[in-house]
């Protein structure tokens, strides 16, 4: 078992950016307070093309046949026809801290809009199995 990297108290979550322990929300905002980097050996190691062989699975985690169905939503394509939508996906992608960013754009209707056609499709084949 990891231990919280801010109170010390077992966790049940990492940073999705340094890998680091937390253990609840409170914590998980005073570790962001911070600016984080991924570990020495993530920075270095090229991306694996299969999400399939994910280190660090947690509840959370949407399995490699749910996320291919993300492909074949037309409510998804039609929000990616937006250039804005686009340009923001292009902006997160490239951040070094897209958790900030995420925030901000969660304030633009265009973007919610594409976060719940996935969420839609992600959710509703959980529901169908």
């Amino acid at each position: 078992m990891d231990y919280c990297i801010q109170c010390g108290e077992d966790s049940k979550y990492k940073c999705p950016i340094c890998r680091e322990p937390y253990c609840s929300v409170a914590c998980c905002k005073l570790h962001k307070e911070s600016p984080c980097s991924p570990p020495p050996s993530q920075v270095q190691a090229p991306k694996e093309e299969s999400p399939n062989t994910d280190e660090f699975p947690t509840d959370d985690t949407v399995p490699l046949e749910r996320l291919k169905l993300l492909e074949q939503s037309s409510e998804l394509r039609k929000c990616l026809q937006n250039p804005h939508v686009r340009e923001i996906l292009e902006i997160l992608d490239s951040s070094p801290h897209p958790d900030l960013l995420i925030n901000q754009y969660m304030q633009e209707p265009i973007f919610t809009e594409f976060v719940d056609a996935c969420l839609n499709v992600v959710q509703n084949s959980s529901n169908d199995e």
